[in-house]
């Protein structure tokens, strides 16, 4: 008999502009991962204004998909200031779900963008199942595990921490962030 947990895994690509957007909604993801020109870790891709963050959403929900802004910065005072419009906006907009990394910004999150689920960012380092437990009561709905984990340590997890959890199955390894260094 098969898990009555058991949820098919979700194909998630990056797509920093609207050309890779397009090509990982051809190619087969079930969502896509996207920053705007503010508020996101990734400096190098294109990203999308607000027009851009508008043209996304809307082809991404057409062709029956999901789409999860990041707004992964490790925000330093002055970047509070305009985070509350920021946040409205992608209310607005009925965006799948925001992708954080930090406590302060899941606070003006759930704040401001009360309809969109949370999910949080590999950046904040979760590791066992507590941290999971504790960021499932805060409001998260997902985390992004730590990318240093074995397999058994996501299963632990997966299995006791009743939130979502999600997990990269390749890419570049990050190996410092301030106080986490490998």
């Amino acid at each position: 008999m098969a898990d009555a947990r058991f949820v098919p895994p979700e194909v998630l690509s990056p797509a920093g502009d609207e050309a890779r957007l397009k090509a990982a909604l051809l190619y087969g993801a079930d969502a896509v991962y996207v920053a705007g020109t503010a508020y996101g870790m990734r400096t190098a891709p294109q990203n999308f204004d607000a027009d851009g963050l508008r043209r996304a959403t809307e082809v991404v929900h057409a062709a029956g998909k999901r789409i999860y802004i990041t707004c992964n910065i490790l925000p330093r005072n002055e970047d509070m200031a305009g985070l509350p419009s920021y946040l409205r906006f992608l209310n607005e907009l009925r965006v799948d779900a925001l992708i954080v990394a930090d406590l302060g910004l899941l606070t003006l999150a759930k704040r401001y963008a009360p309809e969109v689920p949370l999910h949080i960012s590999t950046q904040l380092g979760v590791f066992n199942y507590e941290t999971a437990r504790f960021l499932h009561e805060l409001g998260a709905k997902r985390v992004v595990l730590a990318r240093e984990m074995s397999r058994s340590e996501i299963a632990a997890i997966a299995s006791q921490a009743q939130i979502e959890t999600e997990v990269f199955v390749h890419g570049a390894l990050c190996m410092c962030v301030s106080g986490q260094c490998y």
